[in-house]
């Protein structure tokens, strides 16, 4: 239990000194692995004098050197618009990310996410819960935190880069329920769920929200067919996506004495939609396989899943998961390159 205690104190330290000294990704991503290891070690009840040696040998880390990996370089500061958290290089060997609330973090092993995270309900939990490819780039939408997008990059270190735009503390009350282009722009929908946790947050307002590359903030996106159904009146709307039919679906409820459901499908969201059955909106879902594979894809820890890949810049994207039941632990994406 001491020791618990003594590597959560650590845990913040090496946070805090990781924004206040600006560490780089390495770096960070060591203290979490040796962390991880240190709390494996306290739960199964190791040898102490190990664990000790082992933190304060961290403590001497991180409180010196500060090394960049080849393979992720800190991105320039001389553009005036968005700036990417870093240039990475892709090749043979995967580089591994795992989200946290300041950020991805590049790990040196998908083994230093293991015991990293806490298992909570996935409404509430980190992860990427949509992404798309476009135009030679990718976007993602994080739950609970924002965009991130990766990109080419043809500055003076040429890689991807690796863009993110948070929400900050209103997107950490609020679960993502949908991700679509309207007129152009990457849009993500918010919604209130409180099913796991009472919550006492007001519906999101604004509930939909894109981003451009002038910035790294997020901005407020109107779609018409959404506001039809206002957030100020008690509609909470929790599903939007695109059909297989080019159509779109959404989904908006409303609690009170006499609760309503309402599940609407439209050719064009800046328009009304009209009223569906339940069978037909679930049979709008897009079918999506149950196991992703591919040859370049490393195997995981137990209870760990892939559960999306993709393509940008002719390198090979993956997002995983920690999994048990309804909640998630860890979770990030990888990139590799043949």
């Amino acid at each position: 239990m001491i020791l618990q205690k003594i590597i959560s104190k650590t845990s913040r330290k090496v946070r805090q000194d990781a924004k206040d000294a600006k560490l780089s990704f390495v770096t960070f991503s060591f203290f979490l692995g040796v962390l991880s290891v240190l709390r494996a070690l306290a739960r199964k009840k190791k040898s102490k004098v190990l664990v000790i040696t082992m933190y304060c040998t961290l403590l001497f880390f991180a409180c010196s050197g500060k090394k960049t990996p080849e393979d992720v370089q800190p991105a320039s500061t001389a553009a005036a618009k968005a700036k990417p958290l870093a240039i990475l290089q892709t090749g043979e060997h995967p580089l591994w990310f795992q989200l946290t609330e300041k950020g991805p973090v590049l790990l040196e092993s998908i083994e230093d996410a293991i015991f990293s995270a806490a298992l909570i309900p996935w409404p509430l939990a980190l992860h990427i819960c949509f992404f798309r490819e476009k135009e030679n780039e990718l976007i993602m939408v994080v739950n609970r935190d924002g965009f991130m997008k990766l990109a080419p990059y043809d500055g003076a270190v040429k890689g991807l880069a690796l863009y993110r735009f948070s929400g900050g503390e209103f997107w950490r009350q609020y679960t993502a329920g949908g991700f679509v282009f309207y007129e152009d722009k990457p849009a993500a929908l918010l919604y209130l769920d409180d099913r796991f946790l009472d919550s006492d947050s007001h519906l999101p307002l604004p509930r939909t929200w894109t981003f451009n590359m002038e910035s790294n903030a997020l901005l407020p996106l109107n779609i018409p067919a959404l506001e039809i159904f206002p957030a100020e009146e008690g509609w909470n709307a929790d599903t939007l996506r695109a059909g297989s039919d080019n159509r779109w679906y959404y989904r908006v409820k409303r609690q009170g004495a006499e609760p309503e459901i309402r599940m609407l499908r439209t050719a064009d969201l800046a328009n009304a939609g009209v009223e569906i059955s339940l069978e037909d909106f679930q049979n709008s879902a897009p079918r999506e396989p149950e196991n992703f594979e591919h040859p370049l894809l490393p195997a995981l820890p137990e209870n760990f899943i892939y559960t999306g890949i993709g393509f940008v810049d002719g390198s090979l994207f993956a997002c995983w998961e920690e999994q048990e039941d309804f909640n998630i632990g860890a979770a990030g994406f990888l990139l590799v390159k043949p």
